[in-house]
């Protein structure tokens, strides 16, 4: 039997209730290759310690959402809306995070239908992102309708120190 999912808003004040959740997600995905900023190996208290800095940024202008699947947080998204008086209208969708155990079931495509909607509710109506060139995340986010706006090469670095491209999204809503 399938646990019930879902998906909901997580304001800084909630944080420490799902705190521990989130640093073990972000220190396995991290640890795990994928590429969110982070070079691994990233220790639990450094992957703690980057969810301090979000509850920060929660109390300004970024939202975050958290899916559950038996109480246990198994994916993340954050919004962070653009805060310039002529960027009113944007914002940049953040650390699509899912739990390599519940990959490929949706949540992803979930995770960013709930996070346009947060940005629709935010009179938001372009969304841009990134994501590193070659990578699944790649068509996954083309899939979703957003539409490559270029590539930037050499942009972040791997463990190895190997340099590697990002590609430019946005989304119109």
């Amino acid at each position: 039997m399938s646990k019930t999912l879902a998906i909901e808003p997580v304001a800084a004040r909630d944080l420490p209730e799902v705190r521990g959740d989130l640093a073990e997600l972000f220190r396995e995905t991290v640890n795990g290759g994928d590429t969110v900023g982070f070079l691994p190996p990233i220790s639990s208290e450094e992957a703690a310690a980057y969810w301090d800095e979000v509850g920060e940024a929660l109390k300004g202008g970024r939202r975050m959402l958290v899916a559950r699947r038996g109480g246990r947080v198994v994916g993340t998204v954050q919004l962070d809306l653009a805060q310039q008086t002529n960027g009113r209208h944007r914002a940049e969708v953040m650390k699509l995070l899912v739990d390599r155990g519940a990959r490929r079931l949706g949540l992803g495509r979930r995770l960013m239908e709930a996070v346009e909607g947060v940005a629709r509710d935010e009179g938001r109506t372009l969304l841009v992102l990134d994501t590193r060139r070659g990578e699944p995340s790649e068509e996954f986010y083309a899939a979703l309708g957003y539409e490559r706006a270029g590539v930037i090469p050499n942009f972040a670095e791997s463990a190895d120190g190997t340099l590697h491209a990002t590609v430019l999204f946005y989304k119109e809503l």
